[in-house]
């Protein structure tokens, strides 16, 4: 499944808005090929470890390594660089644009010289992309010539994902990926994550849902008021054992 090398390790991330301490020296390790889940209750600092992977927050302390050497990650266009691709859970979507546009916003692809000179797209080329990179996620979607707001909460989903894996040459963050969707839609984009792992991409993921954690993730991370408290294997833990751990009950 995955060759157990470190592709992103963090070490001491610290963190700060004002007197507020959000990561106090948090470390987080990343294995190629792997789903590691980040786990813990509200303000254990999930949502502000994976945005300065994101390069939306610098932090205040610590280093990062993308296999091996030493970056800093300074702004998402940055992340972007070095390979890692993030969807957030408002998914960041064009709403009355098709699925093609969403896709590459951004990084438009254009015609051959000379057309490509005065701005006209390869719709085409961008259009069998996109076609592709839903293909290769298994899941299915109307048109997406389609505008994405007539899309299912899985589909959009589907897209944002499908986007994600599609710039990513390493790393794919998903926040709360499956917050807000039914349980047959929720099942599809758990069946994503596991495409993406056999794609060869490495995963993060955070989540509240325990259980699906449980199907999906290789590896979880547990933080508590900002501190990394444990990594698991998830196939030697329990869903009971990690809930201790978040809230203090169980030693880690």
């Amino acid at each position: 499944m995955h060759d157990n090398a470190v592709i992103l390790r963090a070490d001491g991330i610290a963190k700060h808005f004002g007197r507020v301490v959000a990561l106090r020296g948090a470390n987080y390790e990343l294995r190629a090929g792997e789903v590691h889940a980040i786990v813990g209750d509200n303000g254990a600092g999930k949502s502000t470890l994976i945005k300065v992977l994101s390069g939306v927050y610098r932090p205040d302390g610590g280093t990062i390594e993308i296999e091996g050497r030493e970056v800093t990650i300074d702004s998402p266009h940055t992340a972007r660089t070095l390979g890692i691709e993030t969807v957030y859970q408002d998914l960041a979507l064009a709403d009355q644009l098709d699925a093609t546009s969403n896709l590459f916003l951004g990084r438009e692809a254009f015609m051959p010289p000379p057309l490509g000179w005065l701005g006209f797209l390869d719709r085409k080329q961008m259009r069998r992309e996109t076609e592709e990179a839903i293909k290769r996620l298994k899941v299915g979607i109307p048109s997406v010539q389609q505008p994405v707001n007539n899309f299912s909460g899985g589909q959009r989903q589907a897209i944002a994902v499908a986007r994600a894996i599609a710039w990513g040459r390493r790393i794919v963050i998903l926040d709360e990926p499956t917050a807000a969707l039914g349980v047959r839609e929720s099942q599809m984009v758990l069946a994503m994550i596991k495409e993406i792992r056999e794609q060869g991409l490495s995963v993060i993921m955070i989540s509240h849902n325990l259980p699906e954690v449980f199907l999906v993730a290789d590896r979880i991370t547990v933080l508590r008021l900002g501190n990394t408290i444990t990594t698991l294997e998830t196939k030697d833990s329990t869903v009971e054992a990690v809930v201790g751990i978040m809230t203090g009950a169980l030693a880690a």
